[in-house]
């Protein structure tokens, strides 16, 4: 059964970003924030991500990877195409993910949000797994994070609106909450 302990999803694959900072203690998670991501970019597999997220991008692997690979950033998790989950922050620390941003009048969402990235890109359609372990997942921090409200579930794109587009409009918002119902 899965569930969360200090932190972590018991059944999720771990890989331990060093791209975090730790959480203060008296901020209490109340956003929580989809993204999209894929490397190289429309392609779907690899290890790639997991490189990006622990800092070991080759630049060499991919002529893209030459502007990414000095990047510090992170997610709490990611699911794959197939509904897999890697996990690469505790939630009670703060990944890198949302940078410049802005919810509601409060500014450095990283401070007070979960990032979970899909494997996708903003015009491909998500996969029926990504959608299932989304909503699975979601229902078990806002269990564990109860400031997280429907109206505080929100993509990269409504954070950061001038920079960012995910997880873009191939993201079925609509179903997404019939599955949170």
């Amino acid at each position: 059964m899965t569930a969360i302990v200090n932190g972590w999803l018991t059944t999720a694959e771990q890989q331990v970003s060093p791209h975090y900072s730790t959480r203060a203690i008296e901020t209490e998670v109340s956003l929580l924030v989809v993204h999209n991501i894929s490397l190289p970019p429309g392609q779907f597999g690899g290890p790639y991500i997991t490189d990006l997220f622990l800092g070991q991008l080759s630049p060499e692997a991919d002529s893209f990877f030459a502007q990414i690979y000095k990047l510090r950033v992170s997610a709490h998790c990611l699911i794959r195409r197939d509904g897999h989950i890697v996990q690469y922050v505790s939630f009670g620390d703060n990944a890198w993910h949302a940078g410049v941003s802005s919810f509601n009048g409060k500014q450095q969402c990283n401070d007070f949000s979960i990032g979970i990235e899909l494997e996708g890109t903003d015009d491909i359609p998500y996969e029926q797994a990504q959608y299932q372990q989304l909503a699975h997942l979601v229902r078990m921090l806002r269990q564990a994070y109860p400031k997280i409200n429907l109206d505080s579930i929100v993509g990269h794109c409504d954070i950061a609106p001038v920079r960012k587009t995910d997880p873009g409009p191939a993201f079925d918002w609509s179903y997404f909450r019939q599955l949170l119902a």
